[in-house]
């Protein structure tokens, strides 16, 4: 195929016109196209088009000047692009198909959120879960990116020069701020680019109108420029209302704040996140466990609550840890006695199940799971050696991992493989029937999966789907915290804003019939924060009917339902108020309070005597009963 003619763009668009002004539809699919056979005057004239497929050639890159200012739908599926960004000049542009280029990442899908602010459907699917997560990234990148230029600034003396100081800020913005998962490390280090930038274009502006004579007298003695960029805070300016609680609070006090997880030992990393905790079980029925396994960056991290020592640090260089979890195994010794053997599975960024010898302080087995990250795994509590894992590549998989041999080590096989429409999130097996169901909380709802070995099909699909409200928007959206209170209630978070949900096991399931769709039985819900953000995990602590859930401020949320257990009562037009908030007790760092930092993951041990929360400055805080 050579250039397009107008000739050809008049027999290929709708309506049939002699006059390429008036076309509203084009079809240019199938035709070998290049990128240079894309001739920006030529398309210009298409000043009416809405709709244009490009589809199913080989395209290597969009022109950034095709003037096609009226666009609605674009079509490029089957390419071989390898950028998005030439597709900020169509502003209006409101579906998207992408499919079948295989050089474009799931950090060009969230390019293309921030780039194209009306954008309702990529690939078919509703855009609206992806924009979320760009605004979240976007108002966290922002304000590391101001914090980092207000700190480089204040460290200048008034004889350097201005504009070399600037170009050294955007390098180490690029350089130095980090957020999120190492997946989407292009995305966000283009936006911390793009952002420093503004923040020197503005600094830039404010010292031209300084040193005009008409600012001058404003301009007062400050050398140093500081610039403002708009939305730099959380929506933490909505007010709660917290009623007083008439249950007793619990008393806990903060015992220990670690940076156990920090690059190269440096005391001055206070920017590696922390992802998962979890307390070794118990060695005795009915005993507790003050021993807690923490995962984030590269390392994972045993620690004794009591004492605040780190008992064991085991390191992966070049993984990011985003999930743990224990099991306890009865192996057989080489002298034929039997011994309980705790076992630590580890899994993050790699898409690499680590099994860990926590004592002895070495890897005993790994397990290539998935060849994308492993976003959460669990054990079941029917079998200790069956395993799930979840990814985003959009599966889970159940493993079952053998016992070790004499050697301590492991032979794992593959069960089930459970395909998801989303990434999953958390995993949560039913608590009444953990051999047979497994709930997922996924990016695009709650789901379930029927998980019995003894049915023939060894890869499934999703058996139902849970929403939470009636109407048309009532599926689709996030859930990114899952977990049973007891047998039969489920705390779940993020299909509500603000809210943390509790909902019956058995009378959902009791109620759903033959159907695919079942909106749950929502018993009660909680005020929790009103923030934006994603990804805060809540856990439970189902011995004493409790809910535990951090926020964006560095608090951990306490709810004791144990009266919605005990008697349900009619669903509140209100959400019922936490019982109690543990305030961030802003430990000291490097001479100064480390405040506001987000609290990820609180869990805590069976008996309710230690708390850890998890933070995203490499912070591990642990909390006592007193």
């Amino acid at each position: 195929m050579g250039p397009l003619s107008a000739r050809l763009l008049m027999q290929r668009g709708r309506p049939k016109s002699d006059r390429l002004g008036k076309i509203r539809s084009l079809d240019l699919s199938g035709l070998e196209l290049l990128s240079e056979h894309l001739d920006p005057k030529l398309l210009c004239r298409l000043t009416q088009l809405q709709e244009l497929d490009l589809s199913n050639n080989q395209l290597e890159a969009l022109p950034d000047n095709l003037g096609l200012s009226h666009l609605r739908v674009l079509r490029c599926a089957n390419n071989q692009l390898g950028d998005v960004t030439a597709l900020c000049q169509f502003p209006k542009l409101e579906e998207l198909s992408l499919e079948g280029n295989p050089f474009l990442t799931v950090n060009d899908n969230l390019k293309v959120s921030f780039l194209l602010p009306k954008l309702r459907k990529v690939n078919g699917k509703d855009a609206s879960s992806t924009y979320s997560q760009v605004e979240n990234l976007n108002r966290e990148l922002i304000s590391r990116v101001t914090a980092h230029w207000e700190k480089f600034m204040a460290t200048l003396g008034p004889e350097e020069e201005a504009e070399k100081a600037q170009e050294d800020f955007v390098k180490s913005a690029v350089r130095d701020v980090r957020y999120g998962p190492e997946s989407l490390s292009e995305f966000t280090q283009w936006r911390v680019r793009m952002i420093s930038e503004e923040l020197v274009a503005s600094s830039r502006t404010q010292v031209h109108e300084a040193d005009s004579p008409e600012k001058s007298q404003e301009a007062g003695a400050a050398h140093k420029p500081r610039a403002r960029l708009a939305a730099l805070k959380r929506p933490d300016d909505v007010p709660l209302s917290l009623s007083p609680s008439k249950r007793p609070l619990l008393k806990l006090e903060p015992l220990h704040f670690l940076q156990c997880h920090s690059k190269n030992n440096s005391p001055r990393d206070l920017e590696t996140q922390l992802w998962a905790c979890a307390f070794e079980p118990a060695f005795e029925e009915g005993a507790t466990s003050q021993t807690v396994a923490t995962c984030g960056g590269e390392a994972v991290c045993v620690i004794d609550c009591q004492t605040g020592i780190v008992l064991h640090k085991y390191k992966a260089p070049g993984e990011e840890f985003f999930s743990v979890a224990w099991t306890a195994l009865m192996v057989v010794t080489q002298a034929g006695h039997k011994k309980r053997w705790s076992v630590l599975a580890a899994a993050g960024l790699r898409g690499l199940v680590r099994l860990l010898h926590v004592r002895a302080g070495f890897c005993c087995g790994v397990i290539r799971a998935h060849k994308k990250a492993i976003a959460t795994l669990c054990f079941s509590p029917a079998h200790e050696t069956h395993l799930f894992t979840a990814s985003y590549d959009k599966r889970i998989i159940l493993w079952d991992i053998g016992m070790p041999n004499q050697d301590y080590e492991f032979q794992a096989s593959q069960l089930l493989t459970l395909d998801t429409t989303s990434i999953p999130l958390r995993l949560c097996p039913v608590a009444s029937c953990p051999d047979a169901r497994l709930l997922a909380g996924c990016e695009g709802g709650c789901c379930c999966w029927d998980v019995r070995l003894d049915q023939p099909q060894k890869r499934r699909v999703c058996e139902v789907e849970f929403v939470f409200s009636e109407g048309s928007e009532a599926s689709g959206r996030r859930v990114d915290g899952l977990a049973f209170v007891n047998e039969d209630v489920v705390a779940s978070k993020g299909s509500g804003l603000g809210t943390i949900c509790l909902w019956s096991w058995r009378q959902t399931w009791g109620g759903r019939g033959s159907q695919s769709t079942v909106a749950v039985v929502v018993l009660a819900r909680l005020q929790w924060s009103p923030t934006e953000l994603a990804y805060f995990s809540l856990s439970t602590c189902p011995d004493k009917g409790i809910v535990l859930c951090g926020d964006e401020e560095g608090n951990v949320w306490l709810y004791d339902v144990s009266n919605i257990l005990k008697q349900p009562p009619p669903p509140p037009a209100a959400p019922q108020a936490p019982t109690q908030i543990l305030k961030w007790p802003q430990p000291w760092a490097l001479g100064q309070a480390v405040t506001k930092t987000m609290v990820n993951t609180v869990v805590a041990n069976a008996s309710f005597t230690y708390l850890t929360a998890l933070t995203d400055s490499n912070i591990v805080a642990i909390w006592g009963r007193l």
